[in-house]
């Protein structure tokens, strides 16, 4: 009869932990900056800082956040007037996402505190350990990946 592994020692509980715990850090590094931002919103202001007017659907591509998140996200940013959901000039089925002259300053402003709170994080860790964590991630999101629906 074969047994489940000690859950403890497969990664996927010291990943989960992990995130849920960095987004926690995240929130009250915001908070403590005075910046009413989450995570989440802070990757949605770098990709349309990157390229702005993106189409809604490719930002749950590129986020991988599923479509709905990604319409409630757009959402609360709209009410914080961060950014802007305009249809389409060619097919007003689909909307391009802009960010707003106030969701270009937030993400400016926000843009040092966000280095310093990386930095924070990856104080005791050395660039190699850095290195290797990333290529293990990235292994496990290429298993995961065909797995996904969106």
């Amino acid at each position: 009869m074969n047994q489940l592994p000690n859950i403890d020692t497969t990664l996927l509980p010291w990943i989960s932990k992990t995130a849920k715990m960095i987004r926690v850090f995240m929130r009250e590094h915001f908070k403590k900056n005075n910046f009413n931002l989450t995570t989440e919103q802070w990757v949605l202001l770098k990709r349309l800082h990157h390229k702005d007017g993106q189409v809604q659907n490719d930002l749950s591509l590129i986020t991988e956040c599923n479509k709905a998140s990604l319409s409630r996200l757009i959402s609360t940013m709209e009410k914080k007037n961060y950014v802007a959901r305009i249809p389409d000039m060619e097919d007003k089925r689909v909307n391009r996402i802009f960010l707003t002259t106030k969701g270009k300053k937030i993400f400016e402003a926000t843009f040092e505190a966000m280095h310093e709170a990386v930095d924070e994080l990856q104080s005791d860790i050395s660039i190699e350990e850095i290195v290797t964590v990333i290529e293990v991630l990235k292994k496990l999101q290429k298993t995961l990946k065909p797995n996904l629906k969106q």
